[in-house]
């Protein structure tokens, strides 16, 4: 994979920057291998942006699945992800099941379903973002089963639910509904109060009560991190970016429904340099 490392890297630069920002975090001879799963996960997460119905996007997914499961060799030997992400697979023998499940929670993206509890958002953001930091801490244990579930599992929620808050405009336009049906009720209101046009005190409400899940799994995170050996722990730089998410949110309230959350590329980068760093 070694030729094919720095086109990898380049390309993860475009598609997610701080995934590519904590992958230089990690040891030079397993960016690669990160690159491929990173992208990979780019790859899927983005489906919904480039098809116009979810037919292609289920058709997408299902390529991926057959590839994995080797039954598309040929087509995966041509393809610039596929045959390094087949490669990182049976380098670091990566799960297939998390790979499937993976895949399986992509389906929901591709329609305007809304996410119905608090428990179906954890097992969505588990089997998609917790499931990608555990595979790269098993690409950086050199394939071994990494001692960092507990740390991942609440990591992967705490920063999916940041990203869902940033993407909060975007998937209401679309008519997508992330924050839990169960958490909307508390705070007042429902999907379609959430995606009408009309602001209403409760939309901060729920907000508040979203930052709040997130910012509950960033401290379990927290304190999981302790136990996890410092030479598996870039992957989890990122949490630095989620607690960033929560406190401009936090000032945002009811307008982070309609107006993004965002934050500079300087902010980013400082942000996971010091929870890469531990400062």
């Amino acid at each position: 994979m070694g030729d094919t490392s720095g086109d990898l890297l380049n390309q993860l630069r475009e598609a997610d920057r701080e995934r590519y920002l904590s992958v230089l975090f990690a040891p030079e001879g397993h960016r690669a291998a990160l690159a491929a799963l990173f992208l990979f996960n780019a790859e899927t997460a983005r489906l919904r942006d480039i098809v116009s119905e979810p037919l292609p996007g289920e058709i997408r997914l299902q390529w991926w699945r057959e590839v994995i499961d080797g039954d598309r060799a040929d087509e995966a030997g041509q393809h610039p992800l596929a045959a390094p992400l087949l490669e990182t697979i049976n380098r670091y023998d990566l799960p297939a099941t998390a790979l499937d499940n993976l895949l399986e929670a992509r389906i929901f993206d591709l329609y305007d379903d809304p996410m119905p509890s608090r428990t179906d958002l954890e097992g969505y953001l588990g089997e998609t973002a917790s499931a990608l930091i555990q595979m790269a801490c098993q690409i950086l244990d050199g394939g071994a089963a990494p001692p960092t579930a507990d740390a991942a599992g609440h990591a992967g929620v705490a920063y999916g639910i940041a990203n869902l808050i940033r993407q909060m405009p975007v998937h209401r336009a679309r008519g997508q509904v992330y924050l839990p049906a169960d958490l909307l009720a508390a705070a007042g209101t429902d999907s379609g109060g959430w995606l009408a046009e009309a602001d209403d005190p409760a939309h901060g409400r729920a907000v508040s009560a979203f930052i709040a899940l997130g910012r509950d799994h960033l401290a379990r995170a927290d304190r999981a991190l302790a136990e996890v050996p410092k030479p598996l722990r870039s992957p989890f730089a990122v949490l630095g970016v989620a607690r960033a998410v929560f406190a401009r949110a936090d000032k945002a309230g009811g307008r982070s429904r309609t107006t993004p959350v965002a934050l500079s590329p300087v902010t980013v980068q400082w942000a996971m340099t010091r929870r890469a760093f531990g400062f």
